[in-house]
């Protein structure tokens, strides 16, 4: 029997990656792709049929953050789960839920990874559609709507990778949005963590049989959420 198996969206794959080297780990990685994130329930959904394929196992990792409670109501028969206690990946990547409020305090920040640009439908992709879309005067009004909140377009540099190979297109998104750039640290270690254990009060354990609920998900951001689906749709 295979003790343990991870189950980790698609944008995490080179912090993931990562962690599973520097720990040193062999479970087994079933990725998801990352687009789901931004469809709660199709999300929800597509997590619930991996988890009923899945047997033989004691216990799946589950590498994701809450996502608009796309873990609610989630259960294995046979294996326990463990998940960080987090909104979001941007957490995971910051380091702790604390990172994430206190960075978040300073001012309203959107966040960009190697891998949330790898993703189709990021920010600048549906940007760049809207100007096609509805020219560029028109689409530099519904962005300036969309991203009334945020003042700063930050890159997580988590030491996954060199973050200098996309810093020229991510000066240019924030540059083409009206947004402030910057660098700020991230970290693998909260990834590393659920690895490895131990899982303490950063971290929700389901035992088999038991189902996520609402009681497990204390969300704890007070920045706004961002979703910028269905302009390209």
């Amino acid at each position: 029997m295979k003790k343990t198996v991870i189950i980790a969206c698609h944008t995490l794959k080179d912090e993931l990656n990562r962690a599973i080297q520097e720990a040193e780990c062999q479970f087994p990685v079933l990725w998801i792709e990352s687009g789901l994130h931004l469809y709660t329930d199709t999300l929800n959904k597509r997590l619930q049929q991996e988890l009923d394929r899945i047997t033989n196992v004691e216990r799946i990792l589950l590498a994701f953050g809450y996502c608009g409670n796309s873990l609610l109501g989630l259960t294995s028969s046979g294996a326990q789960l463990v998940f960080p206690c987090v909104d979001d990946c941007i957490s995971l990547l910051l380091g702790s839920q604390h990172a994430r409020k206190k960075i978040s305090e300073e001012i309203g920040t959107y966040y960009l990874t190697k891998g949330w640009l790898e993703f189709e439908s990021n920010i600048w992709q549906e940007y760049q559609y809207a100007v096609k879309r509805y020219g560029k005067e028109k689409a530099e009004r519904l962005f300036r709507q969309i991203l009334n909140h945020y003042h700063r377009l930050a890159v997580i540099d988590t030491g996954a990778y060199a973050v200098s190979d996309f810093l020229e297109l991510t000066k240019k998104i924030a540059d083409t949005l009206k947004l402030a750039h910057q660098v700020i640290p991230g970290s693998t270690n909260y990834l590393k963590k659920l690895l490895t254990g131990p899982w303490d009060d950063e971290f929700v354990i389901i035992p088999p049989g038991e189902i996520v609920t609402l009681t497990h998900l204390c969300h704890d951001t007070t920045e706004p959420l961002l979703q910028i689906t269905g302009i390209s749709q």
